[in-house]
């Protein structure tokens, strides 16, 4: 049996609790990622000060912090950490400007995303292998 991939430290930011937990939860039962939800991008950066993330997924557009401003300093707390913004707003790509004018670039995805699409991109970025499928036998499922 192959060794298994580091468990990658996924936060996901969004201010609508059941798409941040929900997320949280695809990619702890599909990725098998160390998944965490956050409703507040100062909650997520007061976690990473102990538990620092290798991945972000956050919205966009939230109260207090916008996912743009909570990428920045998350980058600054934990340099490597990976990025992925999403949101549902046409006018993001626009707030996204300032920041590429500074030299730095997030990845932007769509809402919705469809958790597939979503999954196979944080495999991407994290260079994670996906899980294998089950398996049956003459027992039954495998995992």
């Amino acid at each position: 049996m192959p060794p298994l991939p580091k468990e990658h430290r996924v936060f996901v930011v969004d201010d609508e609790d059941v798409i941040a937990s929900t997320l949280a939860m695809i990619l702890r039962f599909q990725g098998g990622f160390n998944a965490r939800s956050f409703n507040s991008p100062v909650e997520a950066l007061n976690a990473a000060l102990t538990d620092p993330p290798d991945l972000l997924i956050s919205d966009v557009v939230m109260p207090v912090l916008t996912g743009i401003e909570l990428a920045v300093q998350m980058q600054a707390l934990c340099p490597h950490c990976k990025v992925m913004l999403f949101s549902g707003h046409a006018s993001t790509a626009e707030m996204l400007e300032p920041a590429r004018l500074s030299g730095i670039s997030f990845e932007l995805l769509s809402k919705p995303v469809h958790p597939g699409v979503l999954l196979a991109r944080i495999l991407q970025l994290t260079d994670s292998a996906p899980p294998p499928p089950p398996t049956w036998t003459a027992q039954g499922l495998e995992a």
